[in-house]
């Protein structure tokens, strides 16, 4: 019989650390190595480059910056929950994004996945922290969602034959969108099942954008049903070429023959069964299949080359084999947007299982016959009308059942919105007692009209800047508090001018300044005036010293001020830094903020050539700050904009590590490039493209 159960997974695992307390007015940082450049735009068919063009990013509000983590790991109990039945052995991690772990095939005794053996976040997803390995659910914008890092709701629900099923709901923020993953085991199946279902419960259309992506190990050979694929290589280019075979007589079937690090979105014909497969030399591996809406498949590759090398190990344990990545999306390509209208829904089912296919047509030089054979063999397995009665017994009789018993908590900001808006959400309840801290001065600007000032010396709350809540704020009695939040929904909604008149209204009366001051520094920054932002930025900074005092004593990181939400036996085992029994993470400390706004002033400083400012700037930082990768690497700058080329050096020979290096990030070779001509050591190499 199939079960679904708690358990604890032991990983050596960096702690996350707290969000950022600065609000994430900017763009996304990896949102140029997604780009498409004008000229290839306008050769696109017109679909796709209006899908390409749909509603892109302006800012990562109202999430934060995730970039409180660092790379020191130890053996840490991450809570789990495992489907089981006699043929699959599945593993959840319901507090990071609701990550597939593992997909363990007992007969076999063979992983289906790439499994990460630690956890180490990195500056991959939208907002920061991610990690490799495993299934991900990627809902939000072009790249991995700013869920990767953060607990999804989770309950035992009735799967449409009547075992048990985990659900995973949550309500994603970036486009104010619920959505639930349902995975269950059929008795005796081969085949994780899994009905995924995102919802517009507003009036207005939203733009969507989902891959499921799956991590395999990268000496296998990937096959989809195609013979041509768009190709995007970190260049801001998009082109369609043939495969598997390109135009060099590469074989990119093979993820280890790839030079650079590249994506490959598979043109898979409209009449097309949707599958792709990962298979081992011997012809066996996993199959990942789906209902049709689920349109896209990619591979994503690393690369042969030391950037793509230093990635691999970057993300987890030296020695350890390298991964690939086999996605499937709703669209073509990941630079895509899908326009989902209001009151509407996508749904669709994937099933991942085993393939034991024919080793000398799946692995042989004809691509015709390769698939050919994988997909005789997937309907033998998994026929394609079994996944569409799947997906019609789930939808029709399983996706709006109510969740039976909780196995996990999420945030409160879904309970937030089902009461603002009232929703009606059949089978992800969100229920008030998940409001938390976070919610709090917003639930009393909901019931009285007034948004409460925060606590004296505390950052200011969570933004939220949904249009509702813009309105909200916009007839709130005015103090520098609702100014500040009413600014940051201005600016989200592209209306900087009025953005910048609120934040400037609010600092007439600030007592704390700092974070008006931030916010109109970022104004100047992006309207093209460096040296007023780097002055405001020093501001903010200086604003905020003065304000707060020494802050070089360590803060215990169980030191929250409120113990009533933890269990007792919290001392028992060391907790995953985001369980929700935990502290809400954005009451950062005095420490965290000064970390934020000094990184924010030297760079800007530098950026306006003012050395000798940033200098003594630098003194007032934190002393455990300036010891970590980040400053370490923002000295050498700085003392290569002093023209002290030679201690700069000594600062890279010392060497150094910079936790939240962002992918596709170039500014370490860049930087070495200005003291020697020498080769960029392997420990700084991540470049993902041709030099």
């Amino acid at each position: 019989m199939t079960t679904v159960r708690r358990a604890v997974l032991t990983l050596p695992a960096a702690p996350l650390g707290p969000d950022n307390p600065l609000p994430a007015l900017r763009a996304p940082a990896g949102a140029g190595a997604h780009a498409v450049d004008a000229p290839t735009l306008a050769e696109l068919p017109r679909d796709m480059a209006r899908a390409i063009g749909r509603a892109p990013l302006r800012s990562l509000l109202p999430t934060a910056m995730r970039d409180g983590y660092g790379r020191e790991r130890t053996p840490t109990d991450l809570d789990s929950i495992v489907i089981e039945n006699d043929r699959l052995r599945v593993t959840v991690l319901p507090g990071l994004g609701g990550r597939v772990h593992s997909l363990h095939h007992k007969p076999t005794e063979r992983e289906l996945l790439y499994r990460n053996p630690v956890f180490q976040p990195a500056a991959f997803a939208l907002n920061g922290a991610w990690f490799s390995g495993g299934i991900e659910w990627n809902i939000g914008a072009t790249g991995h969602t700013t869920l990767s890092c953060s607990p999804l709701h989770a309950a035992t629900v009735r799967a449409p034959d009547g075992g048990p099923m985990l659900r995973l709901w949550e309500w994603e923020r970036l486009r104010d969108l619920p959505f639930q993953v349902d995975l269950w085991l059929p008795e005796g199946s081969d085949f994780l099942y899994v009905g995924v279902r995102v919802r517009n419960p507003h009036e207005r259309p939203a733009p969507v954008y989902w891959w499921s992506n799956i991590a395999v190990p990268e000496n296998r050979r990937i096959i989809a049903p195609a013979d041509a694929a768009w190709h995007h290589g970190y260049e801001r280019g998009l082109r369609r070429v043939p495969v598997p075979v390109t135009e060099d007589g590469t074989d990119r079937s093979y993820p280890l023959n790839g030079v650079h690090a590249a994506d490959w979105f598979y043109d898979l014909a409209e009449e097309q069964r949707r599958w792709t497969a990962a298979l081992d030399t011997d012809g066996t591996g996993l199959v990942q299949t789906s209902t049709d809406p689920l349109r896209g498949r990619k591979l994503f590759l690393w690369g042969t080359e030391r950037g793509g090398r230093r990635w691999q190990e970057w993300l987890t344990e030296p020695g350890t084999p390298g991964y690939a990545e086999i996605q499937a999306g709703l669209a073509r390509t990941q630079l895509e947007h899908l326009e989902l209208a209001g009151g509407a829904e996508f749904s669709w089912l994937e099933a991942y299982g085993p393939l034991a296919a024919d080793p000398a047509a799946a692995l042989g030089d004809d691509w015709a016959a390769a698939r050919a054979d994988v997909e005789r063999t997937l309907a033998g397995a998994l026929p394609r009308a079994a996944v569409d009665a799947a997906y019609r017994a789930w939808r029709e009789g399983a996706a709006d059942s109510a969740p039976e018993e909780t196995l996990a908590a999420g945030s409160g900001w879904g309970a937030l919105e089902v009461l603002r808006g009232r929703h009606d959400l059949p089978g992800t309840p969100f229920p008030e007692s998940t409001l938390g801290p976070e919610q709090a001065p917003w639930l009393e600007l909901l019931r009285t009209g007034v948004l409460p000032p925060p606590a004296n010396g505390a950052a200011p709350g969570v933004p939220l800047v949904a249009a509702p809540w813009r309105d909200m704020l916009e007839t709130a009695p005015a103090d520098p508090t609702t100014e500040y939040h009413l600014g940051i929904a201005q600016w989200h909604a592209g209306d900087r001018a009025q953005a910048v008149r609120s934040w400037e209204r609010g600092l007439k009366e600030a007592t704390a300044c700092w974070p008006l001051l931030y916010c109109l520094a970022v104004a100047d920054r992006e309207d093209g005036h460096p040296d007023r932002a780097a002055e405001r930025f020093a501001e903010a900074f200086a604003d905020h010293e003065a304000a707060s005092g020494p802050h070089d004593t360590p803060r215990r990181s169980d030191d929250s001020g409120d113990t009533s939400r933890r269990s007792d036996d919290s001392r028992d085992r060391p907790r995953h830094p985001d369980d929700p029994r935990d502290a809400p993470r954005h009451s950062a400390d005095c420490e965290t903020v000064a970390t934020a706004l000094g990184r924010e002033a030297v760079e800007a400083l530098l950026a306006a050539g003012r050395p000798d400012r940033a200098r003594s700037l630098w003194g007032g930082l934190p002393e455990r700050a300036r010891r970590s990768g980040a400053f370490r690497l923002l000295e050498a700058r700085l003392l290569l904009a002093e023209g002290r080329k030679d201690e700069s050096r000594a600062v890279f020979d010392a060497g150094f590590e910079v936790a939240d290096l962002s992918e596709g990030a170039e500014i370490l070779g860049e930087v070495w490039a200005c003291l020697t001509d020498e080769p960029l050591p392997s420990a700084y190499e991540f470049r993902m493209r041709p030099s």
